[in-house]
This record gives structure tokens, sequence and C-alpha cells, in this order.
């Protein structure tokens, strides 16, 4: 990982309320490219995830490369950069896990100072959200994300993809029929180049 990243981590690393994760030796899970066209920021790792070190390698991560028309080896390219609210697993609560702690988010500006090529950052779930879409954001997730094109072309909120989530899903069937054709297309849109590139 280049140096720009390296530095903001170890700040992350040396933060004394992260001081429980590095004394166990867990870094940051974070995905993160110079050449990154596409940024998801997300809620934060699940138990799983810290486990193997590996930014949604879990359930989760499965929907959202279904929902984004990707296969592993796209999802884990460097035109894809994973920078969720909390860069460590939070804990378990009594339904699903702890939220993400809210003061990680400090980081965030540092680390996307170092990434000038996004063209689209998506939103997944109601603490990416509410973290930057603020006051734009509407009174529930489910009128936000209805209302994703709103936030185009540079943010397109989306549900988390958790299977706590499935309950939301089958209520809201337009999502998966009508948001998610649109979030393929312009995921694609921006990895483009990327395909011309690799044709060449």
């Amino acid at each position: 990982m280049k140096k720009e990243f390296e530095q903001a981590l170890n700040e992350v690393e040396q933060d004394p309320r992260n001081a429980e994760y590095t004394q166990r030796g867990i870094k940051p899970i974070v995905q993160l490219s110079k050449q990154a066209k596409i940024l998801i920021i997300s809620q934060a790792p699940g138990k799983k995830v810290e486990e193997t070190g590996i930014p949604f390698n879990d359930l989760s991560g499965k929907k959202l490369r279904e929902w984004m028309g990707l296969d592993e080896q796209a999802f884990y390219s460097d035109k894809i950069a994973i920078m969720p609210m909390d860069f460590y697993y939070p804990g378990k609560a009594k339904s699903g896990d702890l939220p993400p702690r809210a003061f990680m988010k400090q980081y965030h500006e540092a680390l996307l100072e170092q990434m000038p090529n996004i063209e689209l950052i998506v939103l997944v779930g109601k603490y990416a959200i509410d973290a930057y879409l603020k006051e734009e954001a509407y009174p529930t997730l489910t009128e936000t994300v209805k209302n994703y094109a709103c936030y185009l072309p540079k943010y397109f909120p989306i549900v988390h993809p958790s299977p706590l989530n499935q309950g939301w899903r089958k209520k809201n069937p337009w999502f998966e029929e009508n948001v998610v054709p649109v979030l393929r297309e312009k995921i694609q849109a921006c990895l483009g180049d990327t395909k011309k590139e690799n044709a060449s």
C-alpha cells in the first residue's frame, strides 16, 4: 500500500480508542487504491470479516457483489475502494452487530484525498447515508434509497445487503427490480475504461 495510505492508517492504529484491536494484531479493514473509480462506504466489518481481514468476505459481500454486477476478481481490484464507517468489528449487539463508532469518520478525509479518481461513492446502509448525506437525506432510509437519483452522479445510497435486511427487501421489491439495475449500469459506466484497457 502507498505511503500516504500507510501514514493515515498508522494514525488509526495508534489511536488509543483502537488500542484493543492493535494489541490483538488486527489491522484496519479497508481496501484502498489511488486508481479506484468506485468507493464503497459501508457500515463496519462483521466478525467473519475481522477473522479474515478481507472486506465484505461474508454473505453481505456476496449479495453486494450480486447487486453491483461484479465477480470477486473485479470487486477486489484496484478500481474498487472500500472504506467502512468503522475500520474494525465493533462487537455483537442483541440483534446483529453494534453500530460503527462515530469517531472513526474523522479518518475518512485523509484517505479520500489520496483517491482522486473516484467517480461514484456507493453509500451502503443507514450509517453511511446519514454520515455523508446528512440533512439532504430523507427522513427514512427507504425514502432516501427510493430517491437515489437525487444524489447522483456523486452518491448512490442503497440498503445494507445483510441477511438481516431480507424482510425489508421483501417489503420493498422495487429496490431489486428498479434500483439495482441502475446501480449496475452506473458501476459498469465507471469501469468501462478499465474493460477497454483489459481488452487492448
